[in-house]
């Protein structure tokens, strides 16, 4: 492919599609189950939708039969109404394309094919000054029905706090496996790094990173040799 097109990460989530939030399950190529490790291989989306899809659905199934019956909470709802009407009368200044293209550049620019700590860590600054400039988007389209505008700006807003979560990880992982591939650490160092890169965004907008160790249940991995 010409381009990023699939991403080898997603939310973390169990065999089951049970995710750290109670309730909450992830299925399909948006979960994290290590499937696919640190490559994907081509029929590897099949695993995800077809077996995974499918005890993910029964289980959240089992779930929603067991669990109490709740109300939404009316608060959350209503700042999520308040998050949108603000977005749609603000008269900021910048514009949604000219912010999506420039972010696609540095994703494509500095966490492209092959990284570098050095390229990586300017990528981050100009991240984290795009996710400042993104407070200020306007959304010129105020209908409230089909209104893709606004649906294209919310899909930003997240792609901005998605952006980090890759590139945090990225730098931190000083070594090279699968498709992160580091031109200032060329190999893989399992000792320090046989393990998942866990993200997490805190409400203060800050990021906190963790590890979890890999599952290994019968083939420990090895160089591969051509």
């Amino acid at each position: 492919a010409p381009t990023a097109h699939y991403s080898m990460g997603g939310i973390d989530a169990d065999k089951l599609g049970r995710t750290p939030i109670k309730g909450l399950y992830a299925a399909g190529e948006c979960a994290c189950i290590s499937v696919h490790g640190a490559n994907r291989l081509g029929g590897n989306s099949l695993l995800d939708v077809l077996v995974y899809g499918r005890l993910t659905a029964l289980e959240a199934v089992k779930y929603a039969d067991e669990a109490p019956d709740t109300n939404p909470s009316m608060s959350k709802l209503k700042d999520d109404e308040r998050r949108i009407l603000e977005l749609m009368e603000s008269d900021g200044k910048e514009k949604l394309a000219d912010l999506r293209k420039e972010l696609g550049n540095v994703m494509m620019n500095h966490f492209g094919v092959f990284r570098e700590e050095s390229s990586m860590k300017v990528g981050l600054e100009k991240i984290e000054e795009i996710r400042e400039r993104a407070k200020h988007i306007k959304v010129y389209d105020t209908g409230k029905k089909f209104n893709t505008d606004l649906i294209t700006a919310l899909e930003f807003l997240n792609l901005v706090d998605l952006a980090p979560a890759i590139a945090i990880p990225a730098i931190e992982r000083k070594e090279s496996r699968g498709a992160h591939a580091r031109k200032d650490y060329p190999k893989r160092d399992d000792e320090n790094f046989l393990k998942h890169s866990i993200v997490k965004l805190k409400e203060d907008g800050s990021y906190e990173i963790s590890w979890k160790p890999v599952t290994i249940t019968k083939f420990p991995p090895e160089e591969r040799k051509y």
